[in-house]
């Protein structure tokens, strides 16, 4: 039987990104949305043909039908959404990040482990086809030692033009309505000052983050950092002796610039990331002793890749690649590199 998908927040990535791929998806049926805009949420159910509309997440978790949501609403409202999503029994597939302190974060994987439900963040570069290749690369290298050991990496994102190709979506001039359950955001140890730099870092620069713990090791530790009021930072962290330096700075003008490379002995795997609308592969350039080769894909999109995977994680009852679980990880480093900032550690 098909999962039934439940889109929860129908704004522009609710549609771009999430919406119009679970449509196309012929494994599931996304049978409800729900805003708390009422003209946008019917617009947004025109577009995609889609029956029920619901003016509240509640009303639409109440639904039989609905098996699974997707959560893409305001980041300090989604921690309370995916916690009724999941006392519900629906499996949830959430926007980054997931929360904002690994408590709150811990409190939402534990609601997923008591019910066994599928619970993804959306980390959807780590369903990026050429991340996939890079991986491959890797572990083959690893294995046959032709370019050394790991010695390092570098990794940056200089945000801008987020890379949006088309405008599949609707929108409204309706304002966004108050009245939403909203989790703290921040520890209780981080000034007021801060936490709008904390809500920019966790927001672009946890995927870096989370993409350098899938390739190089999933527990690191943060050896140096510098964090900017901004959210502007240069983070180094400790994965087992090997240094990953990453360098990030966010604006809204200029060309999107993201990355990671890896260092062996003898040469380097590069992955040159798409801004994260864009329709398009990550780059691969594997580097062997002076000899460079890129290696080219077929041109699919992360987006619809994560979701394809969490159609299929349900269905097959499988780990997801960002399950909940392992992102804790990244708030808990956040949390590391903020507290340094604020007790003044470099």
């Amino acid at each position: 039987m098909r999962p039934g998908i439940g889109i929860i927040g129908t704004g522009m990535v609710g549609q771009m990104c999430h919406l119009a791929n679970f449509v196309a998806n012929p494994a599931c049926r996304v049978v409800a949305i729900a805003d708390l805009r009422p003209d946008l949420a019917a617009a947004a159910a025109q577009k995609f043909g889609i029956s029920r509309v619901y003016g509240t997440h509640r009303e639409l978790l109440a639904d039989a039908a609905v098996s699974a949501v997707v959560v893409v609403t305001k980041r300090r409202a989604t921690g309370p959404i995916v916690l009724d999503a999941l006392k519900s029994g629906r499996h949830v597939l959430s926007e980054k990040p997931m929360a904002y302190t690994t408590v709150q974060a811990a409190s939402l994987v534990e609601a997923a482990r008591r019910q066994h439900l599928v619970y993804s963040i959306g980390y959807m570069k780590r369903h990026d086809a050429g991340v996939a290749r890079a991986l491959a690369e890797l572990a083959r290298l690893r294995t046959d030692g032709s370019l050394g050991r790991v010695v390092g990496a570098r990794g940056w994102c200089f945000g801008g033009d987020t890379g949006r190709s088309q405008d599949n979506f609707v929108m409204t001039g309706e304002t966004r309505p108050d009245g939403l359950e909203l989790w703290q955001d921040g520890p209780d140890w981080m000034p007021g000052a801060l936490r709008p730099g904390y809500d920019n870092f966790l927001n672009v620069f946890s995927h870096i983050i989370n993409l350098a713990r899938y390739l190089l090791g999933s527990s690191p530790t943060v050896a140096e950092s510098t964090v900017e009021t901004s959210g502007t930072a240069t983070v180094t962290l400790d994965f087992e002796g090997v240094a990953c330096v990453l360098q990030l700075a966010n604006g809204p003008e200029g060309a999107w610039r993201e990355g990671l490379s890896i260092d062996f002995e003898h040469g380097a795997v590069t992955i040159e990331l798409p801004p994260p609308f864009a329709e398009r592969e990550a780059g691969v350039i594997l580097d062997q002793g002076g000899q460079i080769t890129r290696l080219t894909g077929e041109g699919s999109w992360a987006f619809r890749r994560q979701a394809d995977a969490f159609v299929a994680d349900i269905v097959e009852r499988r780990t997801p690649l960002a399950s909940g679980a392992d992102s804790v990880t990244d708030i808990a480093l956040a949390e590391a590199i903020w507290k340094r900032q604020v007790s003044g550690q470099a």
